[in-house]
């Protein structure tokens, strides 16, 4: 959980200001953590809390105002419905990690990230973007390759990773779709050496880039044991006192050392 929120500070800068190299400052007086971190913590307290999703990402959404959410969801925070409003947008899959993390069952991971998504993004490919990153993360903290990660991602949801971030830099343009987010976030982890190392391959592709950097840190995190100390704690310093006792409480409960 805690390698999404790094890669939603690192990316913050970048989302509207692409930069296509992996040369650059991971934090600077720009960064800020956005949407993307404010939700993830939301799933995660209501797995600790085992609450309702729609109640805590709404709750959470409205706690942490003008944080760079979509226009959609920006009318459903707003609004009293509890209903989903189709989304296929990759913020089901930006949120999910906490899930990942918390279950060691395939099934349950599958249907708490389902769960998660679907209280906005019910749209089979919100879903799937949910679902495929939960998986990966799951399959990266037992300790699985990386090409067992490739395999199980094509075979299961059937996205393209037989790319390359070279091949895909020149011609990715901005987009909010699970399906052009989700496939390039996990080949982005797929090129890694370790878990800086995965941050730079996803900013370095340009397009949503604070988004990226979350789905593929996210994996990361689980794939390279953790985010590295110097890493984590100048994340952590962006963040208000309620969200980091939420992060330790979170790992605390799911064994999991930051």
């Amino acid at each position: 959980m805690l390698g999404a929120i790094v890669g939603d500070i690192v990316g913050s800068v970048y989302e509207f200001d692409n930069h296509r190299s992996k040369e650059f400052l991971l934090f600077n007086e720009k960064s800020d953590f956005t949407d993307d971190t404010v939700l993830t913590v939301a799933i995660a307290v209501c797995l600790l809390s085992k609450g309702n999703y729609a109640e805590y990402v709404k709750n959470y959404a409205r706690r942490y105002q003008g944080r760079g959410y979509g226009g959609r969801f920006q009318q459903w925070i707003q609004s009293e419905s509890m209903e989903p409003y189709g989304s296929w947008g990759n913020g089901s899959a930006m949120r999910v990690s906490a899930v990942g993390f918390a279950y060691n069952d395939r099934d349950r991971v599958m249907q708490e990230a389902q769960r998660s998504a679907e209280v906005t993004h019910n749209h089979p490919e919100g879903i799937k973007g949910a679902q495929a990153t939960a998986i990966a993360i799951l399959m990266a903290r037992q300790g699985k390759s990386q090409q067992d990660i490739k395999d199980e991602i094509v075979n299961s949801f059937g996205y393209n990773l037989n790319r390359t971030l070279d091949e895909i830099r020149p011609v990715y343009v901005f987009n909010e779709s699970c399906q052009e987010t989700v496939p390039e976030a996990i080949i982005a982890f797929l090129e890694s050496h370790n878990f800086e190392d995965a941050i730079r391959n996803a900013i370095s592709l340009g397009g949503d880039s604070d988004t990226l950097a979350c789905i593929t840190g996210s994996i990361a995190e689980a794939f390279y044991g953790g985010v590295p100390q110097d890493i984590a704690t100048k994340a952590l310093s962006y963040l208000d006192e309620q969200m980091c006792e939420v992060i330790k409480k979170f790992y605390a409960q799911v064994s999991v050392c930051v």
